[in-house]
């Protein structure tokens, strides 16, 4: 009996599972059907026309040949924007594990540009290495800047990266003592509650200290100066990955906190003017740099990615002439290559100067004119690694800022999704979802440890060098690999300039 019935149950199951197979297959056939009417009929896509339902899957591969790439076919040294040597590099830097390497490099020596640093056979001893010396921002204004950071995060806005990352990049900044910069978006109180330096940017929509009318407002820019965390003003003019272009925050990420922050419509695209509507000439910049001064008490810069060089001349004249107190006190140099949430790819590709070119350009030009010890240099885009960061020391700048560098020690994958609301590691998101992922307490920890063991390794290669600290380093302490393959110095390449 108890064979019948198995029997039984095992007939009625099959049967059933048959049912359901057939009824499975009549869906996939009225489903591909349907998809086949669509396709054949649609006038949008010549592959769906003429390749119904098979050419659907052109778009598929077209998706997951991105993550292919990056994790199976991809060499180590060969992706962009940032290959997979360096994104370890930073995760390795970030999680504070062993950075060493064995066996050889895997690196090629011999392409051109590439920065080879020249030892000393005298390098300098453990118990020899100093801290570096402490730079003072501002010594005519009121509340001068002083900091012995040499790596600082770059600006990034509330807006374009979420409220945890921001919360961690400000409690991360503060544990290591580097400063942060808010972006163009305003000031949040995510930035203030970590407690770290800020440094405040005002870009062309002027967002967070605007008035009804979309201009500066004095009231709102002394009540930001209030606070004590906002060390430093920084006047965008541009930025390397969109010159000529303002900030572009899709209407999607436009929430009701961000709008009121910024002072613009919620779920509308936060397109900011293409440069200052009162900024239009080296004359203006000066006023305006003078007026935020004047009223803040803090010392005041302005960003900028270099293209058309000309007016930099003109705008050092004009400095002598008013008197060197009229003068910026930083010049943040961006490079063509550096990066964005979003931006139209023509400029992103094509527009402006790398900071290999702009950045020797900067500093030559300021001691040409008897200004580099009043104007400090900051130095930004894809400057993540040791090698980039002492590179651009021995070029001559003072500080060094990273955005993309810091978000890789957030737990960025460059899922190059910025732009889109859906980044996996919650980071460039604002779906309560997706920012779940992102813990404050251990990121913030990453991007301490991702700071010091960065700085640590620039240290390395200038104690190599033979120098105490890393801000000695000089264009005589690098070569550049040329066409023919050999290197010459970087003071060969850009020679020591006399002041006029």
């Amino acid at each position: 009996m108890d064979t019948d019935r198995l029997q039984n149950f095992l007939f009625y199951a099959l049967e059933w599972m048959a049912v359901i197979f057939i009824a499975t297959l009549g869906i996939i056939a009225v489903t591909v059907a349907v998809m086949f009417f669509l396709d054949i009929s649609q006038k949008t896509h010549a592959i769906r026309r003429n390749y119904p339902v098979i050419g659907r899957f052109r778009y598929l591969f077209e998706r997951l040949g991105e993550f292919f790439r990056q994790y199976f076919f991809a060499m180590d040294r060969e992706e962009l924007p940032f290959n997979r040597s360096q994104r370890a590099w930073c995760y390795r830097a970030a999680k504070n594990l062993d950075n060493t390497v064995a066996f050889g490099s895997t690196r090629d020596l011999r392409p051109r540009g590439t920065i080879l640093f020249v030892n000393t056979p005298y390098p300098t001893l453990d118990e020899d290495v100093v801290e570096p010396v402490p730079v003072i921002v501002g010594p005519h204004c009121e509340h001068p800047y002083e900091t012995d950071a040499i790596i600082n995060i770059s600006g990034m806005s509330f807006g374009a990266i979420s409220k945890p990352a921001v919360i961690a990049l400000s409690k991360g900044a503060r544990m290591v003592g580097c400063w942060l910069n808010t972006g163009e978006g305003g000031l949040s109180p995510y930035h203030l509650e970590g407690g770290a330096d800020l440094v405040f940017q005002i870009g062309t929509a002027k967002y967070g200290v605007r008035d009804e009318k979309g201009e500066l407002s004095d009231e709102k820019l002394q009540q930001v100066s209030t606070h004590p965390e906002v060390k430093m003003f920084e006047i965008k003019l541009s930025q390397g990955a969109k010159p000529g272009k303002g900030g572009i925050l899709p209407g999607a990420k436009v929430t009701e906190e961000i709008a009121a922050i910024r002072g613009i419509p919620v779920g509308q695209d936060s397109i900011s003017p293409n440069r200052h509507r009162d900024i239009d000439s080296n004359a203006d910049l000066l006023d305006m740099i003078n007026r935020i001064r004047d009223l803040t008490g803090k010392p005041v810069g302005f960003k900028s990615v270099i293209g058309s060089h000309n007016w930099i001349d003109e705008l050092f004249k004009e400095i002598l002439e008013r008197g060197v107190e009229s003068a910026p006190d930083f010049i943040t140099v961006d490079s063509a290559d550096g990066g964005t949430g979003a931006a139209p790819m023509p400029l992103m590709d094509d527009v402006g100067l790398p900071i290999q070119e702009s950045l020797p350009l900067i500093v030559d030009k300021l001691v040409e004119y008897g200004l580099r010890e009043r104007i400090k240099v900051i130095a930004s885009g894809k400057l993540i690694t040791p090698t980039n960061v002492a590179w651009a020391l021995c070029i001559g700048a003072d500080f060094v800022t990273s955005a993309r560098g810091f978000m890789f020690s957030l737990g960025c994958i460059q899922a190059l999704q910025c732009n889109k609301n859906t980044c996996p590691t919650g980071i460039t998101t604002h779906d309560p979802d997706l920012q779940r992922g992102l813990d404050i307490e251990s990121k913030s920890v990453r991007v301490m440890h991702y700071a010091r063991n960065l700085e640590k390794e620039v240290g390395i290669i200038s104690h190599s060098c033979g120098m105490l600290e890393p801000r000695q380093l000089r264009r005589s302490h690098a070569r550049i690999v040329t066409d023919k393959g050999n290197s010459i110095p970087l003071d060969e390449l850009f020679p020591e300039v006399v002041k006029n």
